[in-house]
C-alpha cells in the first residue's frame, strides 16, 4: 500500500508518518521503480501500535523503547512494566499540577466575582504580578 492508504488506514496525516520513519520509529518502506514508499502490514501494525502509545500520551523515546521491547519477543517483559510504571507517574504528577492550576483558577474566579472595572479586576491584576 502507499503512504496514502496507510495514513488514511491509521487515521494519521501523511506528514507524520514520513516523521515516524525519519526518527526511526517505522522502519524504511520499500520503493517501486517510480520512487514511491510501498509499505506492507508490518508497518500498519507498528503504526497501530505508535498511534496506541501517543493516545496514551507516550514520548518518542518511550514508543522507541516499547518497540524495541516488542521486536524481541522472547525477552522478560520487566522493564516494558517499569516503563509504563514511570510514565503512570509522570501522569500523576500531571495531574496533581492541574489539580493546583484548578484550584488557582478557581480562586481567582472567587476574587473577581462581581462586575468592576479592568482596573480593579482582581484575575488581570494577579497575573501582572511578577511570578
Amino acid at each position: 500500500m502507499r503512504i496514502g492508504e496507510l495514513a488514511k488506514r491509521t487515521d494519521c496525516p501523511v506528514q507524520t508518518v514520513r516523521f515516524y520513519e525519519t526518527e526511526g520509529l517505522l522502519p524504511a518502506p520499500a520503493r517501486t521503480e517510480g520512487n514511491f514508499r510501498v509499505y506492507g502490514d508490518g508497518h500498519l501494525q507498528r503504526l497501530f501500535f505508535i498511534r496506541r502509545c501517543r493516545a496514551k500520551d507516550m514520548t518518542l523515546d518511550e514508543i522507541r523503547q516499547l518497540l524495541s521491547y516488542r521486536d524481541q519477543p522472547d525477552q522478560d517483559c520487566a522493564e516494558v512494566n517499569t516503563l509504563v510504571d514511570s510514565h503512570l507517574a509522570q501522569v500523576r504528577a500531571r495531574i496533581e499540577e492541574l489539580r493546583a492550576l484548578e484550584r488557582e483558577l478557581m480562586d481567582w474566579r472567587r476574587a473577581c466575582d462581581s462586575a468592576r472595572t479592568t482596573r480593579e479586576c482582581a484575575i488581570l491584576n494577579s497575573l501582572a504580578e511578577p511570578a
